[in-house]
């Protein structure tokens, strides 16, 4: 299969801002900065330590949209009320890792959806973590995983879907592969390792730049560094949605 499925054209604007900042003010700040310009923040395992849940209700009553990145990994009890706080507090997408297993990640769906119901509020969407962006298949030989890096992730986000979350997080160089192995058209892919010509890897491996990534078939892609730590980061946010608006224009 050459072509992967029309994706949602509905995303018009899927820059995710990685707030990795030590605290609630430099967050806030960047923020008030981007709000309006970009589609959504990350607040992940940082800033989420040092300013708790507090930081995420603050963006969301601002209006803005919140990627909750704390990678839920444990029982699929503990997992799904811990889904549920999250779809309380507002957010639009929370992430929890594949590696948990299916029922893990069908008893956190169910979990959530059934609240939002209740509680009439909107259900967050629910992505599964295949392979972080900072593995080789070095790193993978070494925890026990023997399985071609590639083919550990197509695996993981098979799993998802058929689990009944609505897609996965992985890295660009995964996006074709996944595309050609689901049967949801709309399965949602959210890509980290995004770096723009000229910046730094970091501690990412497996990059790519925005338009191609949007190319590939990703429906968001989580910038952090490049915009955060930048001159200004409100001229760099524009510059990589001027870039990758072509990208999108071409899926309708």
């Amino acid at each position: 299969m050459d072509n992967f499925p029309n994706v949602q054209s509905a995303i018009r604007n899927p820059l995710v801002v990685a707030l990795d900042v030590e605290t609630a003010p430099q967050a806030m700040t960047l923020v008030s900065s981007l709000r309006g310009i970009v589609g959504m923040f990350k607040v992940g395992k940082q800033l989420f330590t040092a300013a708790g849940p507090d930081i995420v209700r603050g963006i969301v009553e601002m209006g803005e949209r919140v990627f909750l990145d704390l990678k839920f990994h444990d029982i699929p009890n503990t997992v799904a009320k811990a889904g549920i706080e999250a779809a309380r507090l507002g957010v639009s997408i929370f992430d929890l890792h594949a590696m948990g297993g299916s029922q893990m990640m069908r008893l956190t769906a169910e979990a959530v959806k059934k609240t939002a119901e209740l509680e009439k509020i909107d259900r967050p969407l629910i992505l599964g973590v295949t392979v972080l962006t900072s593995h080789t298949q070095a790193s993978l030989n070494e925890v026990g995983i023997e399985r071609k890096l590639e083919d550990e992730v197509v695996c993981l986000a098979q799993l998802c879907e058929a689990s009944g979350i609505d897609g996965v997080v992985a890295s660009p160089h995964e996006i074709i592969p996944i595309r050609n192995a689901m049967k949801n058209p709309n399965f949602i892919i959210l890509t980290p390792g995004v770096r723009p010509a000229g910046s730094a890897l970091n501690d990412q491996r497996r990059v790519m730049a925005p338009a191609e990534a949007i190319r590939a078939g990703a429906n968001y892609l989580v910038v952090g560094r490049p915009i955060t730590e930048a001159e200004d980061p409100v001229n760099t946010a524009k510059k990589i949605l001027a870039e990758i608006e072509p990208e999108i224009l071409r899926r309708d």
